[in-house]
């Protein structure tokens, strides 16, 4: 049976999910970080298979998301959406730290992410060397340019930000710190699995495929830890298929 339990780790609301005969053991684990404006209660079907394959599955709600929503519009949590990135990225630690106290991990870590959690897990893979596989689901690698593209968008809708231009170029240059795309030899060999719709209109197709185009070159002694699935019709919503092999990806790489 697989146990689905709400707790508060290092003050972070999350979801637990675990097979019953596992609850106490040393486990590999994996953390599922969701999208903007979506919670951790969304991702069950996720963390209920990769239980079932004997893993520990923590879903956090990110900042001003689910419990920790404090009511603002999805517009006025956009001017966030930097700060939401950076502050998951430091919340996976502390989340680690805690569970690694009470004796419920292994060494065998991966980060799952979608759309906005598939940049978190970009971003987390430039800063941990724990994190042991990875995998994103039509999520942005290319910090800065994203980022840049965003704030454009919502100055063409004539949104008034809460931020001078000075501003915003100092929070550029603050994300270029977790921008994968630039240090890209931080992922150090480590499995990754990328998968992206073509028809995405939300996070563009063409700079994660671009990113992956080059990173493979990073690869070469072991071409099989890095995948990326490209699906000719999907837009900005997670496939069965793409659901499945990232199962899969981490059934392969994070139990041996």
């Amino acid at each position: 049976m697989i146990e689905i339990h709400r707790e508060i780790l290092a003050g972070i609301p999350a979801l637990h999910a675990v097979k019953s005969d596992n609850m106490n053991k040393k486990l590999p684990l994996i953390f599922f970080v969701h999208g903007f404006t979506s919670a951790k209660e969304h991702n069950l079907h996720f963390a209920y298979l990769l239980a079932e394959k004997g893993f520990r599955v923590i879903l956090p709600d990110a900042r001003l998301h689910g419990e920790r929503t404090d009511g603002r519009p999805e517009k006025e949590m956009m001017y966030e959406f930097l700060d939401i990135v950076i502050h998951t990225i430091a919340e996976l630690d502390q989340m680690k730290n805690a569970l690694a106290t009470k004796a419920l991990i292994s060494d065998h870590i991966g980060v799952i992410g979608t759309s906005m959690g598939g940049m978190i897990t970009f971003g987390a893979l430039t800063q941990y060397d724990w994190i042991k596989a990875g995998a994103s689901l039509m999520g942005s690698p290319t910090f800065e340019t994203f980022v840049r593209g965003q704030i454009e968008a919502l100055k063409r809708e004539g949104i008034n930000l809460p931020h001078t231009d000075n501003e915003l170029e100092e929070m550029y240059q603050t994300v270029k710190k977790y921008d994968v795309s630039v240090q890209p030899e931080t992922l150090n060999d480590r499995p990754l699995f990328i998968w992206h719709g073509k028809q995405d209109v939300v996070v563009p197709f063409g700079p994660t495929y671009d990113f992956y185009l080059t990173v493979r070159d990073k690869y070469k002694k072991y071409p099989e830890r890095l995948q990326f699935l490209a699906d000719e019709r999907a837009g900005h919503k997670v496939t069965r298929e793409a659901f499945l092999k990232t199962v899969e990806w981490f059934t392969t790489y994070l139990q041996s």
